[in-house]
């Protein structure tokens, strides 16, 4: 929690009900109250809440007029409605004008403070970009409609103690994501435990989620505790859930349903309190519907779940991570980008999303020979693919060789086979092949299956 007191707005002809939300506030918040319907307090304000009716005439809601204000003069002033009159017209009137939320008359404190917490989590998300992280931990970079929307979707996350999925592409932010949902609740002072399921051999999953007793198997020559066991009062992340094999799937499934952990070979259970949060790259109904991937378990999984955009859809925000990754190489090297060094950077496809734009920016700082990255530097430094659209050239004219009548899903399906024989071609090694095409190993295995391509290794 930051140090700086947060102040809250209220705006409400009934001083009664402005004392009972100064009682109900929490130490952090400090409320300013207004009773004038046509001018509000000057801020800077964290939150507002605004009645409508704020001159006791129930068929005029002035509200709307006054949430419009607030807006205007602040869109990032996080504005909540509450009124005792919950006509639908008006309720979505002051979500149109600005409001992000309707609370109903007579507030509760519960709801009140609920509310507050998810809008501090949103601040401190918020705050979080503008300044340099103690614990080494990225901030989610970006001001696009995009990246707002994922900021109010985290910060609703904040005191939610089931489990959380995070899907998005690789390169997408999903651990980053999980960092900052962990980092809401207390930070230092609660375990994150990481795992990449991908990377867990499936005969060593349950000793290694679940741990073991000395003698439970040859080599186990002491106690272990497991991952989950591990995680006991925090957040458990595992990442690539998708390549998790069927038979481990219902361990997990069982463990999300009970909370208990039984460590191999041993004979009594324990229960653990862990929220998992797990992240997917993959279309998980897509892989139900194929019968890859338990329907039950993504039940569980899918009731607080994030998706998190490609950087393609987020292009505004292409300036501030560049600012922000050339940050990162200060000292040693001070770079700038020119303006039409962004805009070529704008036209790249991006299929490795963020994760590509960061190494290509540290190219950038690597090999650009001037202080100020030129567009000529970029396009260099952006892969031979893409350079036509990013020089401004057509590629239309190859478009006239394709039979479209063949469809646009299995045109894309051959063209991605092609790719990836063309990958292994180059040396067949599945690592570098995965690192090549900027996917991990799971997804490159599941696409070689998907389209009968074999290993010569």
């Amino acid at each position: 929690m930051s140090e700086t007191r947060l102040k809250l707005l209220v705006i409400d002809d009934d001083d009664l009900i402005a004392s009972s939300i100064r009682m109900a506030l929490p130490n952090q918040w400090r409320m300013v109250h207004s009773s004038n319907p046509h001018i509000a307090p000057q801020g800077p304000f964290a939150a507002a809440l605004v009645d409508m009716h704020l001159t006791g005439n129930m068929a005029k809601a002035e509200g709307v007029q006054m949430i419009a204000r607030l807006h205007q003069a602040d869109p990032h002033l996080e504005i909540v409605a509450m009124s005792g009159d919950l006509d639908r017209e008006l309720m979505e009137a002051c979500l149109k004008a600005g409001a992000s939320r309707f609370l109903a008359k007579p507030l509760t404190p519960e709801e009140l403070l609920l509310t507050l917490e998810k809008i501090e989590a949103l601040h401190l998300l918020r705050e979080a970009a503008t300044r340099s992280s103690a614990s080494g931990r990225s901030p989610w970079i970006g001001e696009s409609s995009e990246s707002t929307d994922v900021k109010r979707k985290l910060a609703a996350l904040r005191g939610e103690p089931g489990p959380i999925l995070i899907e998005g592409e690789s390169g997408t932010g999903k651990e980053v994501a999980a960092q900052l949902i962990y980092a809401q609740e207390g930070g230092q002072s609660r375990p994150f435990v990481s795992v990449n399921l991908a990377a867990l051999p499936e005969n060593v999953f349950e000793s290694e989620f679940f741990g073991h007793v000395r003698g439970a198997f040859t080599g186990a020559d002491q106690n272990k505790m497991g991952l989950a066991e591990a995680a006991h009062g925090g957040d458990l992340f595992l990442d690539e859930v998708e390549a998790l094999p069927a038979s481990q799937q219902a361990k997990l499934l069982r463990f999300l349903e009970n909370g208990e952990v039984r460590r191999v070979g041993a004979k009594e259970s324990i229960r653990v309190q862990v929220r998992v949060i797990a992240a997917t790259n993959q279309n998980l109904d897509q892989m139900v519907k194929e019968g890859k991937f338990r329907e039950d378990l993504l039940w569980r999984l899918n009731g607080r779940k994030v998706l998190l955009p490609p950087l393609r859809a987020r292009l505004d925000d292409i300036g501030e991570l560049v600012a922000h990754f050339l940050d990162k190489e200060r000292p040693r090297r001070n770079k700038s980008m020119a303006p039409d060094a962004i805009e070529a950077l704008k036209t790249h496809h991006w299929p490795g999303n963020v994760r590509e734009l960061k190494r290509i920016c540290e190219q950038l700082c690597l090999y650009s020979p001037l202080p100020l990255i030129r567009r000529d530097d970029v396009l260099k430094s952006l892969p031979a693919s893409n350079k036509s659209a990013s020089s401004g050239t057509s590629a239309g004219a190859s478009v006239g060789a394709v039979d479209l009548n063949r469809g646009l899903n299995e045109l894309l399906a051959n063209y991605e086979a092609d790719l990836i024989r063309a990958a292994l071609g180059k040396g067949n090694d599945i690592d570098e092949t995965a690192q090549l095409l900027k996917i991990s190993r799971s997804s490159l295995y599941k696409k070689m299956k998907d389209y009968n391509i074999e290993s010569r290794s």
